[in-house]
């Protein structure tokens, strides 16, 4: 999976990290929205998600079925598929963990942003291998602002 890459506008990624602030010291989550081609993978919309997780939300993040349906229609209402999720690492490393390990699914890409003290730092976006056993680091290219959205 080397080699791979993101691609996905400032003005996205800007509205991740500001998810992110915004639900500090808790994480953040959401669904990205794009297209895989053979040209590649690309984001052109989000849709930002509450945290369900009750018991621990400063270090995990959980998703609802009803979550994922509705990320799945708003995707399908603009001619888009869920291509990945996103999340936040309150005061940790924009890096996944073993509970992210576990419960992610091969395919999609996943975007993680650092967010210490209230100020992001890191973003990195992340493909788990189809064996499941790690991530592999997935380059994130910086595009210009999609008009069809």
């Amino acid at each position: 999976m080397s080699g791979t890459a993101l691609r996905i506008s400032d003005a996205l990624v800007r509205r991740i990290q500001a998810h992110g602030v915004e639900t500090y010291p808790h994480e953040c989550c959401g669904a990205l929205l794009g297209n895989d081609s053979e040209a590649g993978r690309e984001t052109l919309d989000l849709v930002p998600l509450a945290n369900r997780r009750n018991d621990s939300p400063r270090n995990r993040f959980e998703v609802t079925p009803e979550d994922v349906r509705m990320a799945e229609k708003k995707a399908k209402d603009l001619k888009l598929e869920v291509i990945g999720w996103y999340h936040s690492h309150p005061d940790a490393p924009a890096r996944p963990s073993e509970f992210d390990r576990e419960h992610a699914w091969p395919w999609y890409s996943y975007i993680i942003v650092s967010v210490q003290q209230r100020e992001p730092r890191d973003t990195k976006s992340w493909r788990l291998r189809d064996d499941r056993a790690a991530y592999d680091p997935e380059a994130i290219e910086s595009v210009a602002q999609s008009a069809s959205i």
